[in-house]
């Protein structure tokens, strides 16, 4: 996954490529309604700080479903790409986007209480429901 010191990935289809210097050792599942929608299972991702960039980015879309975070994705294959917090800038990567994500570990599930009964993950790790969710993240009013 690391080369030169960079953790590599890319869209499906390759139009879009990205790097960051983050060292990446684990992701967080999402099991929000709109996750679930948006990538067809729960999704997957890894937090790579604001400090991501991309070739490419001209074939990035991006939607928001709030008024405090945007998705991206690559608008010639569809791929997930990020979800990304507006006030912060931090990038959270699709964790299937990387180029290798052997040796990565499950740290936390988040929307837990939005999880359909229909799949179960075996992993120990933190949970979260949404309400601890935008408790943490959601900017401050």
């Amino acid at each position: 996954m690391r080369h030169d010191g960079k953790t590599k990935g890319s869209c499906a289809c390759g139009a879009v490529k990205f790097e960051t210097d983050e060292q990446i050792t684990g992701f967080t599942a999402c099991h929000c309604k709109t996750c679930r929608q948006w990538t067809g299972g729960p999704f997957m991702a890894t937090n790579c700080g604001d400090n991501v960039h991309f070739e490419g980015a001209e074939n990035i879309g991006q939607i928001s479903f709030s008024e405090w975070a945007e998705r991206g994705f690559c608008k010639v294959c569809g791929s997930s790409l990020y979800y990304k917090l507006i006030s912060s800038g931090q990038y959270f990567m699709s964790l299937g986007s990387f180029e290798d994500q052997n040796g990565l570990v499950m740290k936390t599930q988040v929307f837990i209480d939005e999880k359909p009964d229909s799949y179960e993950f075996a992993n120990e790790c933190k949970v979260m429901t949404g309400e601890e969710v935008f408790a943490q993240f959601a900017p401050k009013q």
